[in-house]
């Protein structure tokens, strides 16, 4: 989830982020109790993963992402529906996978990490058609995962254009 300016400015930290292993997953280990941008903060949780999922083919990385998007929809319904929040702003388990699709056979390094960090965060506050639909319509732990993997994937497009751009410059360099 990310910050929606139709919420309220900061909703209450559930102290069972602290005791339950689910709601702390959920919450990003942490990072969604941060007073400000927790959908930033969760993003920037994902990013120390990214590296060692790198070290995996790119079948084995995809996987990876299978699993924690499937994973994800039980995680943050189950989570959503212990809080009885819909889509509480703290639970960023959405904006890691985000992030990690995001991130996925582009090339390594800092400032691709730090790129793709920017371009995922574009898309995922300003939400451009059909994202905002599913934002709105979809609800759940799909709802709540759906629009920040099709956020993902949006930037993903962008990086692999990106990434294409940078190559195709070396080569004509």
């Amino acid at each position: 989830m990310t910050e929606h300016p139709e919420q309220t400015p900061a909703q209450p930290i559930p102290p069972s982020v602290w005791r339950n292993p689910w709601h702390f997953l959920a919450f990003g280990f942490g990072a969604g109790t941060l007073p400000k941008a927790p959908g930033t903060w969760g993003s920037l949780v994902a990013i120390p993963f990214i590296p060692l999922w790198q070290m995996l083919p790119g079948w084995g990385y995809w996987l990876l992402l299978g699993v924690t998007m499937l994973f994800g929809f039980w995680l943050c319904g189950k989570v959503a529906d212990d809080l009885r929040v819909h889509d509480h702003e703290g639970i960023v388990w959405d904006e890691m996978v985000g992030m990690w699709i995001t991130l996925w056979l582009v090339p390594k390094g800092w400032l691709w990490l730090l790129v793709g960090f920017l371009v995922f965060r574009l898309f995922d506050i300003a939400k451009p058609w059909p994202i905002s639909w599913i934002d709105r319509n979809v609800h759940g732990g799909v709802g709540i995962m759906l629009d920040d993997i099709l956020a993902g994937v949006f930037a993903w497009l962008a990086m692999q254009g990106l990434t294409w751009a940078w190559a195709h410059w070396l080569l004509s360099a």
